[in-house]
């Protein structure tokens, strides 16, 4: 819960106009609280344009960003959304929705240091070990299988059941999931568990971007929402660290596996403590699902709680009527709520071109595929650690936790767009040097190794964060609910098919042309970008869907 008693820097917002996001202090003379006391712990050198994660003052601003040459870009920063916060108010919000990112993560790398576990006739602590391939598949890819089930799941009851209700259940999921697979006695109890702990992957990945997006600062959306594919990668990492730690124990497996349950309490306790998101309350009441001034004064309370604020105070009281507002006037210019037809016309449909492009396009550039053949390039390199699986997936799992980390401190100052068309443009380059590696510069393996960390590098400054970021910002509050659910049924449901149709494809065509497949279809998706996918830099959600859905 986020609270007020803490000692925190305030931050202040200036804008050279009006700001247009609803959750604003209107009227407000600009702050400078520029302390002359230096923080304790946090001190860069002096820089003209000093990051705004960062400072070495008490107190800080953070200035609209400069217009760009494009329209849409001019439109965003002309525009920016500001408001006054606290960090503290702001961090906690974020923190618990993003550990169900982190399990997400964690499952990744568990799974793979527990495969080996368990196959294992010494290790594995069972007299079922000796699993098919089909079996293995199954296991491996159940989590997988789950979460497209809870992508499902979720379409018709998000809007019922809010952003907060997704994640409490989906930390329940994560904990009971996480305990049957850890305590499973037999492979079909552990398949059960890998599928509940999957329905959470679902839940999480749906209800996390949307309550980040809702609940924060419009100024700090981007980062924060970025962020949360950090809490991805750092997971990965901790699989890859637990199972390493437990791969020589016997049944390690079932601890790789069982980790995830006391992380998943602390979700849960988390989500428990918050608010719910006040643009969704508001969203219900002009539903007509309830008693407005009934909803309304939640709203007050959940925005000052967000704002670290006393409760129902003046500030948060005139954000919430100018909201209210705001959706009364879009959700009346429909004729009813969201609903499936919907969710693919209008603006709602553009919405879903272009998010659900981008996560689709995330998988069918060749993720799983190149990720799949690190190991071996890695080897072919000459990598001590190659020949240790776990040592090398740390490794890459490293370098991507860098690469996310730039994208996060660059979103919300070179915005979306550009950090997507450097990053596909350097995937497209990657995909080209790893076949090239493959066809006829075998003797080269330093090639294979700059191609890879290049894909890696270039793949978490642009689709990794930015297809989710974009995801929670581009659908209009009516379907936005039942819209990321399609979106993120479109993510599973393509890494499905590139993971399955990796093996056939590679033994039709041969790495070389497959990875040539990969480029070429990174090509389109760059185009894509550049044609159809606009700058959100800045916008309110509110400001989105009127500057850019209509």
């Amino acid at each position: 819960m986020a609270s007020t008693a803490w000692t925190t820097p305030v931050v202040n917002v200036v804008s050279q106009k009006k700001p247009a996001y609803p959750f604003h202090q209107s009227n407000t003379k600009s702050l400078s609280l520029l302390s002359k006391h230096k923080h304790p712990f946090l001190s860069l050198p002096k820089s003209s344009n000093p990051p705004h994660f960062f400072t070495n003052t008490r107190a800080f601003k953070i200035q609209a960003a400069a217009s760009s040459s494009s329209d849409d870009a001019s439109a965003v920063t002309s525009d920016a959304a500001q408001e006054l916060f606290d960090w503290p108010s702001v961090i906690l919000p974020f923190l618990f929705p993003a550990l169900g990112g982190l399990l997400f993560g964690y499952d990744i790398g568990a799974t793979s240091g527990a495969t080996i576990s368990l196959l294992s006739p010494e290790l594995s602590g069972t007299t079922w070990f000796n699993l098919t391939s089909i079996e293995l598949g199954l296991v491996v890819s159940g989590s997988l299988y789950g979460a497209l089930l809870g992508s499902i799941l979720v379409y018709p009851i998000a809007d019922f059941i809010g952003r907060r209700g997704e994640l409490l259940i989906a930390a329940f999921l994560y904990l009971l999931g996480g305990s049957v697979t850890a305590y499973a006695p037999g492979l079909s109890v552990l398949l059960i568990g890998r599928l509940l702990y999957g329905l959470g992957i679902g839940l999480a990945m749906h209800g996390a971007p949307l309550y980040i997006a809702e609940t924060c600062p419009s100024q700090i959306r981007g980062t924060l929402i970025s962020l949360k594919e950090v809490f991805i990668v750092f997971g990965i990492l901790l699989g890859y660290f637990v199972g390493s730690t437990q791969i020589n124990a016997v049944g390690g497996w079932r601890y790789m596996f069982g980790f995830s349950a006391p992380v998943a309490v602390i979700m849960g306790l988390g989500i428990w403590s918050l608010p719910p998101s006040p643009r969704w309350l508001l969203l219900r009441a002009v539903q007509g699902v309830g008693s407005l001034e009934e909803y309304k004064k939640k709203a007050i309370l959940a925005l000052s709680r967000l704002r670290g604020r006393p409760a129902a105070d003046s500030v948060s009281e005139k954000q919430i009527d100018e909201t209210l507002i705001s959706l009364k006037t879009q959700y009346n210019s429909q004729e009813s709520e969201g609903n499936f037809l919907e969710v693919i016309q209008g603006p709602s449909l553009k919405a879903f071109i272009i998010g659900g492009g981008l996560v689709l396009f995330q998988q069918i550039t060749g993720q799983p595929s190149v990720l799949y053949y690190a190991g071996s390039i890695l080897q072919t390199a000459g990598f001590s650690a190659a020949s240790d699986a776990a040592r090398v997936s740390v490794i890459i799992g490293v370098f991507k936790l860098l690469m996310t980390g730039i994208a996060v401190l660059k979103v919300d100052d070179l915005g979306r767009k550009p950090l997507l068309i450097g990053g596909v443009s350097g995937i497209a380059i990657s995909l080209v040097l790893l076949s090239a590696y493959f066809k006829f510069l075998g003797g080269y393996p330093a090639v294979a190794v700059i191609a890879l960390l290049l894909y890696v590098g270039c793949y978490q400054i642009s689709f990794g964060p930015i297809s989710w970021l974009m995801v929670s910002e581009i659908f209009p509050l009516r379907t936005r609910g039942k819209g990321i659910s399609l979106a993120v049924l479109t993510n599973f449901g393509s890494n499905a098919i590139v993971t399955f149709a990796f093996s056939p494809l590679k033994e039709l065509l041969g790495a070389e042309n497959l990875f040539i497949l990969f480029a070429v279809i990174a090509l389109i998706s760059l185009a894509f970008v550049v044609i159809y996918v606009p700058e959100t830099k800045g916008l309110s959600l509110e400001e989105i869907e009127t500057k850019i859905l209509k």
